[in-house]
């Protein structure tokens, strides 16, 4: 039976609450640590792929060579046209493998920001049961370009590339709609060094406050999300 490929780039920044709609779903999943192991040679028996964020950058291919495999296998499943999902860094390689520009954003967006959806989104079959502007948690420095003939979905003030689609069955999204409060907790603990040099305009602490009140909030609405999303698979 085949199953979608979920790529990791670290240990912490995984599926989140993606892995609990697939169970729910039943849609078989098996986690690639790209990491600490090979990334496959091709995508044959593959049902699909999400693919995660990270702290590294699109661009650093000699830091990080699986990148340059995970782009093939972007590629591959773009001419497939194989079911997908990239969140945040995965947003960015899903871009970069269909030809967009990925680039250093003016500053960082690190916490709770509006998001606001595009005309083109009211005929999404995703986006489309959701409101007109929501609240999300970002947590990025880069932006992408929308590829040539995807349909861009969702911006923010900071960056107006949040979210596109790539024909019927390719999502790529700027922010994170998996996390969670414990999630997020976990990440700014981890991140203090890259916290500490964006402080005079990211305050970790309000980070911490907002997510204990908004986090909930999110969950909720990355379920309505999932319902149309996880049709694709």
């Amino acid at each position: 039976m085949s199953e979608i490929l979920i790529f990791k780039h670290v240990p912490f920044e995984g599926p989140g609450t993606f892995q609990d709609a697939l169970k729910e779903r039943g849609i078989r999943y098996r986690e690639v640590n790209l990491y600490e192991e090979a990334a496959p040679a091709n995508l044959d028996g593959c049902k699909g792929l999400i693919i995660m964020g990270g702290p590294m950058n699109v661009y650093e291919e000699k830091e990080y060579p699986f990148l340059k495999d995970e782009d093939r296998l972007i590629k591959e499943a773009l001419s497939k046209r194989l079911p997908m999902i990239g969140v945040c860094l995965g947003a960015q390689l899903m871009a970069k493998a269909a030809g967009a520009k990925v680039v250093k954003g003016k500053k960082k967006e690190i916490g709770w920001y509006p998001l606001y959806l595009t005309e083109e989104a009211s005929d999404d079959p995703v986006f489309m049961a959701i409101p007109r502007e929501i609240e999300v948690f970002q947590w990025h420095g880069d932006t992408f370009d929308i590829p040539k003939g995807a349909v861009r979905l969702a911006s923010s003030e900071l960056f107006p590339n949040q979210a596109f689609r790539i024909g019927d069955n390719a999502y790529a999204f700027q922010f994170h709609i998996e996390v969670t409060e414990g999630i997020i907790k976990e990440w700014v603990g981890i991140n203090e060094e890259e916290l500490a040099s964006v402080k005079d305009y990211i305050d970790s602490k309000k980070v911490l406050a907002e997510s204990r009140e908004k986090a909930e909030g999110l969950e909720k609405l990355a379920k309505t999300i999932y319902k149309g999303l996880f049709n694709i698979f």
